[in-house]
């Protein structure tokens, strides 16, 4: 577990969790898992990690092993047990179906844009082959839009001066 986790050298208020290695990521069919580092960038979410490790994933089994996310029963945990446990939540809080896991990805990676992100940075982080298949996960805001449209315009309208 611990052997997945680094300090970024480059973010060392990240301490142990600026980096996070991926050994079962995302694959194409027929292929094997995608296994990638991935950049901690909010460091909310290194500080919740961290909470994590240090005051829940004790109170697991041995068993659990290696295993970040291990289930009550020491295996690993599967995309359906978040699956399910999501709908549990969904339903529960009266939220629409449509809602899944995966759109938390598909905003990860707007709000990733969003603040600025080199999209090749975004591309690499999530994992994907092709640039436009990270272009199809964005859905950035009208406002958004406009903000960028004014900064390039006012680029190039500056650029002679």
């Amino acid at each position: 577990m611990e052997a997945d986790a680094r300090p970024e050298p480059k973010a060392p208020e990240l301490g142990r969790f600026g980096s996070l290695h991926v050994r079962y990521g995302k694959r194409s069919k027929g292929s094997a898992p995608r296994r990638r580092t991935v950049l901690s960038v909010m460091p909310w979410a290194v500080e919740a990690v961290d909470d994590y490790v240090t005051n829940i994933r004790p109170r697991y089994r041995a068993a659990a092993g290696a295993a970040l996310w291990p289930t009550e029963r020491g295996g690993r945990l599967q995309s359906r047990e978040i699956e399910d446990r999501f709908a549990d939540y969904r339903e529960a809080l009266g939220l629409d179906p449509d809602l899944v896991p995966h759109c938390l990805r598909h905003s990860h990676v707007t709000h990733q844009i969003e603040d600025g992100a080199d999209p090749a940075f975004v591309q690499r982080q999530v994992g994907h082959r092709y640039a436009s298949t990270t272009a199809l996960y964005t859905g950035v805001s009208g406002d958004f839009m406009n903000t960028m449209m004014r900064k390039v315009l006012d680029k190039a309208l500056h650029q002679d001066q």
